[in-house]
């Protein structure tokens, strides 16, 4: 399992992953999943994966060789709209996928891949889309500036709390490498380095890109100043006990009312019924 997150915001875009492929009690293997494509100068994409790792290299090795021997089909040399590079992406993991589709099910393992694209085409804006295993796609938006693959649960509660696109490139960078921390933290497949990085808008190259094991001093500042936050904001949350108690004051008086009101009412029932006369 993986974790890979990406965000579109106004000033550019933000990448983010892990670099765990396989966990297990002896045996942990590391590949990277940020894959940079800078094929000529007026264009620039970034493809996050999750998913098999075999067909995934095959589908980044196919990328690269349409890139080096054009043969005048769709890639990502002559696309001229971010969502027709999703389209030929989407299309090669299909054939990587059907190609193998016969062994995969024969071995009972699961071959698809997922895959996160995201950069810029001068003369067109910025963006961000998730090409799923069926090679369809969706595209971020205002109000759901993020995208995620992979193990996304774990790490999701702070993006949809924080994230917007008014968030300048540092601040979703940060963001994004706390959603990934706390998502290493309760899943053992996903795991450092992380990798992060930048790109601002019309630059056509990447702004940053860091890696981050579990040894780097500012993730380690980053994930101990998360948790003491959110320990203090705990602590300072509204005392249960009292609240619980009013509640069951509020209750126990709502109580006692309907029980008079009852009571007045059967009252009432009965001095309204006709008395018999006895003979």
């Amino acid at each position: 399992m993986t974790y890979c997150v990406g965000l579109c915001l106004d000033e550019g875009l933000v990448f983010a992953s892990d670099s765990r492929t396989n966990a297990g009690v002896d045996y942990v293997t590391t590949y990277s999943k940020m894959h940079v494509f800078n094929p000529s100068p007026d264009r620039l994409f970034v493809i996050l994966s999750a998913g098999n790792l075999a067909t995934t290299q095959e589908v980044i090795n196919h990328i690269q060789r349409d890139i080096d021997y054009p043969t005048g089909a769709p890639n990502l040399t002559n696309v001229k709209y971010l969502f027709e590079a999703a389209e030929y992406v989407g299309k090669i993991s299909q054939q990587v996928q059907q190609e193998y589709s016969q062994a995969f099910t024969k071995s009972g393992i699961s071959g698809t891949t997922t895959l996160l694209i995201g950069g810029q085409i001068t003369g067109q804006p910025h963006g961000l889309i998730m090409i799923y295993p069926q090679g369809n796609y969706i595209s971020s938006s205002p109000q759901t500036p993020y995208l995620q693959i992979g193990e996304s649960k774990y790490g999701k509660p702070a993006l949809d709390r924080i994230s917007h696109t008014g968030l300048s490139l540092h601040e979703g960078a940060r963001l994004a490498l706390v959603s990934l921390d706390a998502t290493a933290r309760s899943n053992i497949t996903v795991g450092p380095p992380f990798e992060v990085a930048t790109y601002a808008k019309d630059r056509m190259q990447l702004s940053s890109r860091c890696s981050f094991d579990e040894s780097d001093s500012y993730l380690i500042n980053l994930r101990q100043a998360w948790n003491s936050g959110i320990n203090n904001v705990f602590q300072g949350l509204p005392d249960f006990e009292s609240s619980q108690q009013q509640v069951f004051d509020l209750k126990m008086s709502q109580t006692t009312s309907q029980t008079v009101s009852q009571k007045q009412e059967i009252q009432a029932q009965q001095m309204m019924k006709p008395q018999q006369t006895i003979t």
